[in-house]
């Protein structure tokens, strides 16, 4: 297995140099191995100082058995957010539209086109090896279904960042009244932070 990771000039990146995944970093060589296996992608974002992304590492990047399962049936691809910010902005927007929160480590399922169609945050071990055997299967089965998929989301994707970008109608105070009353209505006043567990900041 070469080391793609060991000369990264991430020190997340490094970090993961000597797992037993075969990582690549982010590059068009690994969307091409993954065209020309025809396998998905694994995407993992995270960063050096994330706690639960060294639990994950630990759990199931440093895990032979995960390793040969990613290493069998995708091309796995690690980025550091703080060196590629535009790369986990696209996928965190993916990651939050799919699951309605988001976080470190974000792991997605890419085509080899780089489209998701699934997406999370932190898995167990064995939580992340049931993930990867049903992915793994469904590429197999139900291809068709995820091109679909990832087709459709891709667009609203796409729809999200024209909005986005789009001048509006300027604020007023009735409008900024509701967006706190919607704020507040998801806080947790008892535990802190917003909405229910796993609270990642946004």
């Amino acid at each position: 297995m070469s080391n793609r990771l060991r000369d990264a000039t991430s020190p997340y990146l490094r970090q993961h140099a000597d797992n037993p995944v075969d990582w690549w970093p982010w590059s068009v060589a690994a969307f091409d191995e993954a065209r020309r296996r025809d396998v998905p992608v694994l995407l993992s974002v995270g960063y050096a100082a994330c706690h639960w992304c060294h639990v994950m590492a630990h759990e199931s990047f440093e895990d032979e058995q995960v390793a040969q399962v990613l290493g069998a049936d995708y091309v796995a691809i690690k980025v550091d957010r703080e060196e590629r910010p535009d790369i986990d902005a696209v996928y965190m927007s993916a990651t939050t539209a799919l699951t309605g929160s988001g976080g470190w480590p974000m792991t997605c399922v890419l085509t080899p086109d780089g489209a998701p169609f699934y997406a999370g945050t932190y898995f167990p071990k064995t939580q992340f090896l049931q993930v990867l055997a049903a992915v793994t299967s469904a590429w197999r089965d139900k291809r068709a279904d995820i091109d679909r998929s990832a087709e459709q989301i891709t667009q609203a994707l796409r729809q999200l960042q024209v909005h986005e970008g789009a001048p509006g109608a300027p604020l007023d105070a009735e409008a900024l009244d509701r967006c706190e009353d919607v704020i507040a209505d998801t806080h947790d006043w008892s535990e802190g932070g917003f909405g229910t567990a796993p609270k990642f900041p946004p």
